[in-house]
C-alpha cells in the first residue's frame, strides 16, 4: 500500500500531507464513504460540527479493523460556540459523536472577527482541551495574519495548523509565508477550487504531459509546495484516483505553469467578512 508522508507539526505530532474530507458529504454518506477511504489507504479524516457529519466518521471509525491511533481525525468548532464554556462543551460534543476520547487536531473554524465574543477566548478553551488530552493539537482554519499574530501575542500556544482556501487560482503565498514563520502547518481547503481549475487550459497541458488528470496534478502541486491536502469524493474511482499521488512528480517548470495561474480568486468565504452562525 502506498505510504503517505507526514508532516511535522510543531507541538511533535504527525500528520498525514494526504487526508480525505467529508465536507458536503450528506450525513446519511459519511460512514460508507469513510469506510471507502480508509480501504483505499486514506489515513486522516478531515471533519467540522458545521458539516453535520461527524458521527458518519465516528460510526466509520469503529466499522474499521485498524486501530483508533493509526487514523488522524480532525474536526472543527462550530462558529455559534466561540463562548469559553460554549467551546468546552462543544469539543466534549465532538467526541462524542465521533466515539473517541480525543481527536487528533481540533480547530477554530472561522476567526469571526465581527461578533462580540473574541477568538482569543474561544482559543483558550482549545489549550485547556490540550492539555488536557481532548485534543492532542489544536489550531485554527481561515485566519488571516493579523488573527495568527494576535492569537500568538494574546495566548500560550502556537497553532500547529492553519486550514486556509488554497489552490491553483487562490496561491495564498504570503499567508503561507508569515505561516511558515510562525512554525504553523498549512492546510489547503477546496484544494482545486471546488473542480474550477480542472478545465484550466494551462493545467490540462501539465496533466498531458504527466499523463495524469488535472485533479491529480493539482493535487500533487500542493503536495509538492508543502501544503497538507484532503480531497473528498463518494465515487470509489475518484477517492482512488486523489490517492494516487505518490509515484509521479512536476518538474520546476510544470510547477512554476500552476503557480501562475494565481489569480486572487476564492470559492469560499472571506474570512475578513465572515460572521455566519449556522
Amino acid at each position: 500500500m502506498t505510504s503517505v508522508p507526514t508532516i511535522d507539526l510543531n507541538n511533535g505530532s504527525k500528520i498525514p500531507q494526504l487526508g480525505f474530507g467529508v465536507f458536503q458529504i450528506p450525513p446519511e454518506d459519511t460512514k460508507a464513504a469513510t469506510l471507502e477511504a480508509l480501504e483505499v489507504g486514506y489515513r486522516h479524516i478531515d471533519t467540522a460540527q458545521m458539516y453535520q457529519n461527524e458521527a458518519g466518521v465516528g460510526e466509520a471509525l469503529a466499522a474499521s479493523d485498524l486501530a483508533r491511533d493509526d487514523i488522524f481525525v480532525t474536526s472543527k468548532l462550530n462558529n455559534g460556540f466561540h463562548a469559553h464554556d460554549d467551546a468546552l462543551i462543544a469539543i466534549d460534543g465532538t467526541l462524542e459523536s465521533l466515539g473517541t476520547d480525543h481527536v487528533d487536531l481540533f480547530l477554530i473554524h472561522w476567526p469571526m472577527p465581527g461578533i462580540d465574543i473574541d477568538f482569543v477566548e474561544t482559543w483558550k478553551a482549545l489549550e485547556e482541551a490540550y492539555r488536557d488530552g481532548r485534543a492532542r493539537a489544536i489550531g485554527v482554519s481561515n485566519f488571516q495574519s493579523n488573527h495568527l499574530h494576535r492569537l500568538i501575542d494574546e495566548t500560550d500556544i502556537v497553532p500547529a495548523v492553519n486550514q486556509i482556501e488554497v489552490h491553483p487560482y487562490l496561491a495564498q503565498d504570503e499567508l503561507r509565508e508569515v505561516c511558515r514563520e510562525l512554525g504553523i502547518a498549512v492546510e489547503a481547503w477546496s484544494p482545486i477550487a471546488q473542480g474550477a481549475v480542472l478545465d484550466d487550459p494551462a493545467l490540462g497541458g501539465v496533466a498531458s504531459e504527466v499523463d495524469r488528470s488535472p485533479a491529480q496534478v493539482a493535487l500533487r502541486w500542493h503536495i509538492q509546495r508543502g501544503d497538507i491536502v484532503f480531497p473528498k469524493s463518494v465515487t470509489r474511482s475518484r477517492i482512488e484516483e486523489n490517492f494516487a499521488l505518490f509515484d509521479f512528480e512536476l518538474d520546476d517548470g510544470q510547477m512554476a505553469v500552476i503557480s501562475a495561474l494565481d489569480k486572487g480568486m476564492r470559492t469560499g468565504p472571506n474570512p475578513d467578512e465572515f460572521n455566519m452562525i449556522p
